[in-house]
């Protein structure tokens, strides 16, 4: 009595396993874009929302700067009237446009209103900035 597997359907088994995995991992190549406009989309709002609270707390006004690939968050120093760097972040990936630097002022106002916008090849979001402070996410 023969038990087992020949060798003919041994190689189809593995091809039709490896057919199975090349066509899944096509759909896993578009993924990684979309994450990293995602994670770029929620770190920016966080980071927004923590300098607001923390000009509150603070009583301290906090700049954010956007360029190309990230953003520089500044405090002011009232003694010297100058804005000392804090953080600086830049992203692989993903390219950001802003209309205006934002000035979080310890009220929990916000001057130099802003409209940032994110995207690269997966898609774009825009996170609007009122005067009040309130931040809003909108996928283009």
């Amino acid at each position: 009595m023969n038990k087992g597997f020949s060798l003919l359907e041994t190689v189809v088994s593995l091809f039709l396993i490896a057919v199975i995995i090349g066509v899944s991992s096509l759909s896993f190549l578009k993924r990684p874009p979309r994450y990293i406009l995602r994670k770029a989309v929620w770190e920016v709002n966080s980071q927004m929302n923590l300098a607001r609270y923390k000009s509150i707390f603070q009583q301290i006004k906090i700049k954010i700067s956007f360029h190309e690939s990230g953003y520089i968050i500044e405090k002011y120093d009232p003694d010297h009237k100058k804005w000392i760097k804090e953080k600086e972040r830049d992203f692989k990936g993903v390219t950001i446009s802003a209309t205006n630097s934002p000035i979080f002022h310890p009220l929990g106002t916000v001057s130099n209103l802003a409209s940032v916008t994110i995207s690269n090849r997966a898609g774009q979001f825009k996170i609007s900035l009122a005067i009040s402070g309130r931040i809003k996410i909108v996928p283009l």
